[in-house]
């Protein structure tokens, strides 16, 4: 059974015309052996990737080179797609913070969804903690997230206006 289904849940929240179409998922307190261990699960997985600096397509070195360089070197990025047609970009802004974004409109109807819920949850599951999304430049509050307490992805937000029993807090 999926973790959330695509009509009953979470197509009006994936709605890429409602609240941008980069949500941005954070995971914070990260060190730079958080990052290594994603890295690590990336190949595991058999994940295509493409790491890059610039322009220039490299091969994908430790998270300790890449998080040590220099401070006016250009942000490096890796692409991954768990599926062919399914991308998370990541950007290696910080040791402190794994921050990735995916593009919504990827992510339509249940078969994606399942794609995102195993990839947010894969995540979590290597780092043991809980892994966020929120709506595209607003980090308030996260809306759907995979939930290392409960593990599953959760829908974490409720509209204003609308009583909730399961929220991102109270687990």
């Amino acid at each position: 059974m999926p973790d959330l289904t695509w009509d009953d849940c979470v197509a009006w929240l994936l709605d890429p015309s409602e609240g941008g179409y980069l949500p941005d998922v954070y995971v914070a307190d990260t060190t730079v052996a958080d990052w290594q261990a994603v890295l690590d699960l990336f190949q595991e997985q058999g994940w295509a990737f493409e790491y890059s600096e610039g322009d220039t397509v490299l091969p994908l070195p430790r998270a300790a080179t890449v998080l040590s360089r220099p401070a006016d070197a250009e942000c490096p990025t890796l692409r991954v797609w768990p599926e062919p047609e399914i991308c998370a970009i990541f950007r290696f802004l910080s040791d402190a913070e794994i921050d990735f974004d995916v593009d919504l409109r990827e992510l339509q109807g249940q078969e994606r969804l399942d794609v995102l819920c195993g990839f947010l949850a894969a995540i979590g599951r290597r780092l043991g903690r809980s892994v966020p999304m929120y709506f595209e430049g607003d980090t308030r509050e996260p809306f759907l997230g995979y939930d290392v307490e409960a593990d599953r992805v959760r829908v974490l937000w409720t509209p204003p206006g609308e009583s909730s029993t399961e929220g991102w807090r109270d687990g």
